[in-house]
């Protein structure tokens, strides 16, 4: 079966026979489900701009206020360095990774649909929607329809830096409206969520496999779903014999989803050091020299680069392929790590005015940055995940991955203002070795899955000079280990 459960190899073997046409019913549940982008990404910017605002800062954080003011105009890498204020943006990401814990149980007894509404009261369980996603998609658009989350995502993102720089001439309650607008999202996710229709793999899942069979007729305008419904229930069959299935995640056939997909690219994609540049890009701008509304500018600059950069995925992820777009941008963004890193060595110091020119340089850098990352390691960093589990462990890995991306997206939003203080601008030539190191653990490990039917998926793991010393059909008896 799926995923090394193993029975006949040939009949999941089937990708050919699948037939899809795009329909209304198919637009419509992927819109509405990628709304969880839009609450993830909303969130992800306003905290950002909200931690400098004058007004916020008078209130919880005066005696960073008055720093700030003393240095308003010169670069002062400590001007934001004290752990309560970090704590602010990361604690929203601690609380979301405890919350991931319930998630897998949500997704396997109540389905993807169950997740993303209990999501849209909670945030963070709404991490099921790119699993959602990922399985409506056929397998040769999969790609390009998972990256709606991604584009949300960073919609949202893009619209809490515009709020944040009206809300800023707001005094003194205008942070206040910026954190309260969270809840259009919300709302707006949790009605759609209400007539979202549930996707046919956790049908099956859970045993409703007529309404399984309509709702991919649906999804794929046409009645010739025979051989994908056919897998599906194979698939199903075996994760029903799992009982266990965060140990099932543990075994040694699906080691390479573990390594990769569960913790390796969920990790990476934060240590690229991006959303300390979301988090902290007013923050961080207004450290270097810029006056408080032109740093909200120039994060919303960087943001809306961003927003271009995921529909740039949508177009290469399905044509171009995963590995080329992690590996094609972990070099630029190499460069540019490296680039800023020198320049700041060189030109400016504690106490010294940058001048505009540099400034300039510097969001140019930052923007061709957030380009490089927002078409290849944001977008891939929640589809190739989504792709490789099988489906008796699919809910289990895709609750591990939210984990871990949030425990690292806490964990560098809590480090990486008192970092920028001490290692000054050794934290973009850090960020630049972490890229390199991820940049080789993709060319090494990761196997191209695009266009690949997620149930076929570990039929990949069987010829690659690693992962196949792991999946060997049927471990070390022939037969499905169960556990």
């Amino acid at each position: 079966m799926a995923g090394g459960a193993l029975t006949d190899e040939g009949a999941l073997k089937r990708a050919h026979l699948y037939e899809h046409r795009i329909t209304t019913y198919f637009i419509f549940a992927c819109i509405v489900g990628s709304m969880g982008g839009s609450l993830f990404g909303y969130d992800l910017g306003v905290s950002g701009g909200v931690t400098s605002m004058d007004d916020f800062l008078k209130e919880f954080f005066p005696g960073i206020y008055k720093r700030k003011q003393m240095h308003l105009n010169e670069t002062d890498y400590c001007k934001y360095d004290n752990q309560i204020l970090t704590l602010f943006t990361s604690s929203l990401y601690f609380a979301g990774l405890i919350s991931t814990f319930g998630a897998s149980y949500v997704t396997r007894i109540y389905g993807r649909r169950g997740s993303i509404l209990v999501g849209s009261v909670s945030f963070f369980l709404g991490g099921a929607v790119p699993l959602y996603l990922s399985e409506m998609a056929p397998a040769k658009i999969r790609g390009t329809v998972n990256q709606l989350f991604q584009l949300t995502t960073c919609i949202g993102i893009l619209v809490a830096n515009l709020i944040n720089y009206k809300t800023e001439q707001i005094h003194p309650w205008g942070w206040r409206l910026s954190l309260g607008l969270a809840t259009v999202p919300a709302i707006l996710m949790f009605l759609g969520g209400l007539v979202l229709p549930e996707t046919p793999n956790s049908l099956v899942e859970q045993g409703k496999l007529e309404e399984a069979k309509a709702v991919l007729i649906k999804v794929r305008g046409t009645n010739n779903i025979e051989a994908e419904f056919q897998d599906l229930v194979e698939a199903s069959e075996a994760a029903r014999a799992v009982k266990n299935p965060f140990r099932n995640l543990l075994a040694r056939r699906n080691r390479p989803q573990l390594v990769i997909g569960a913790i390796g690219i969920p990790a990476f994609q934060q240590l690229t050091g991006m959303n300390s540049i979301l988090f902290y890009a007013p923050v961080m701008f207004q450290s270097l020299g810029f006056g408080g509304s032109a740093s909200l500018i120039s994060s919303t600059i960087t943001n809306a680069a961003l927003v271009v950069a995921a529909i740039m995925s949508m177009y290469s992820a399905d044509k171009f392929g995963r590995r080329f777009l992690l590996l094609e941008a972990s070099v630029e963004m190499f460069c540019y790590m490296v680039v800023v890193g020198v320049t700041l060595a060189l030109k400016f110091g504690e106490g010294k005015e940058l001048p505009k020119s540099l400034g300039v340089i510097l969001v140019v850098l930052i923007c061709l940055f957030v380009l490089a990352y927002g078409r290849s390691w944001g977008p891939m960093g929640w589809l190739v995940p989504s792709e490789l589990f099988p489906l008796e462990t699919r809910s289990a890995g895709q609750s591990v991955v939210v984990c871990v991306n949030l425990f690292f997206t806490a964990l560098i939003a809590q480090c990486f203002l008192v970092s920028l203080c001490h290692l000054k601008y050794g934290i973009f030539l850090l960020f630049a070795g972490l890229i390199f190191g991820m940049g080789s653990f993709v060319y090494f490990l990761l196997p191209e899955t695009k266009q690949v039917p997620i149930e076929e998926v570990y039929l990949l793991w069987r010829q690659h000079w690693l992962w196949k010393k792991y999946v060997e059909v049927g471990d070390e008896n022939g037969q499905s280990v169960n556990e």
